[in-house]
């Protein structure tokens, strides 16, 4: 919970009811047992059960089911938390409108996710995927890797998951630039992604899905970038054209890609995305280390405790952006 506290909702008085939209395994909400009323609802009764609560727990962080259910009839609750980095699959009209505060899961996942990334470079630099694949076929095969030092990256998303991504590469001597939504001091603004995509080796996105964020990594995008670089998505499978992307690969305009996130998710087994040469795929675990849920429920514990005693609240959402902001 690194981001700057914000106002949050009003202190609550007399009994709490928290609504949990759950998912498997349950949160681990451990001190609330007891003492707050807490109700558990699925996508099919999250609708009539949501005026009754004070607050929202999103637990189960890839359901739709709040942005359906909030625009109903009657009160709503004053604080919303999903146990997640992005907020787009709870977002809706209604909601951005209301008073009610949303809080995000900003801080748990930074590390991890930089890790992963991390863990890509390499594998793609060092050609391990073909490693294994020859190993399979038991073929003896010597070939020469890439040294990932010296390499340039541009990173897109300047939240704490990109900063965190630029600083571990940092340590692996890629030379990297951070792009955000606004420019500043050690950040490019928008404008300057086109020249930064153009001269890097490894393009990593990491940005939020917003309005202006949706498809931008096109085949315009991936057209520019050098037949040696490779491309990598941690932020959200929609901010990639993935038709595009598809047809870079398939024609070597890029050496190679990287999706932890699609569009649709759980990506199914007909899927083309599976057959596309030099993409590797994973299913949105970029985040998600041994732990992580029990780190969810305590951060919540933690938010929910400032809330009861009327203190304001980090990981404030802008609604109408989407996102925390301030960093």
């Amino acid at each position: 919970m690194n981001a700057r506290p914000s106002p949050g909702p009003a202190r609550p008085t007399g009994p709490v009811t928290l609504l949990v939209l759950d998912a498997d395994p349950l949160p681990r909400l451990g001190r609330l047992t007891g003492r707050v009323r807490i109700e558990h609802a699925d996508a099919s009764t999250l609708a009539e059960r949501l005026p009754y609560a004070d607050a929202l727990l999103v637990w189960d962080f890839a359901s739709h089911a709040v942005r359906r259910a909030w625009p109903g009839e009657g009160p709503r609750p004053r604080w919303v938390h999903v146990a997640a980095a992005g907020v787009d699959h709870v977002m809706c009209p209604e909601l951005t409108a209301s008073d009610t505060v949303v809080t995000n899961a900003r801080g748990i996942f930074d590390r991890p996710m930089a890790e992963y990334v991390a863990a890509l470079v390499l594998a793609m630099a060092k050609d391990l995927p073909r490693t294994w694949d020859l190993q399979r076929n038991h073929t003896w095969r010597h070939r020469e890797s890439q040294r990932v030092a010296g390499t340039r990256a541009c990173v897109v998303g300047s939240g704490p998951i990109g900063r965190a991504i630029v600083r571990t590469l940092k340590a692996l001597d890629v030379t990297t630039a951070l792009v955000g939504r606004t420019p500043r001091t050690g950040i490019h603004g928008p404008g300057e992604l086109d020249r930064l995509m153009a001269r890097a080796d490894w393009v990593v996105s990491a940005a939020p899905l917003t309005a202006e964020t949706r498809g931008m990594f096109d085949a315009r995008r991936f057209g520019m970038m050098q037949p040696s670089a490779r491309f990598i998505n941690v932020g959200r499978g929609q901010l990639v054209v993935e038709e595009a992307l598809t047809e870079a690969l398939s024609k070597r305009w890029i050496a190679g890609a990287a999706l932890d996130v699609v569009q649709g998710e759980p990506l199914g087994p007909d899927s083309p995305l599976w057959e596309v040469p030099g993409l590797i795929l994973s299913p949105h675990m970029s985040g998600d280390t041994v732990g992580w849920r029990d780190e969810l429920g305590k951060q919540f514990v933690e938010l929910y405790e400032r809330w009861a005693a009327g203190r304001p609240l980090p990981n404030v959402v802008d609604k109408k952006r989407g996102y925390v902001p301030g960093h």
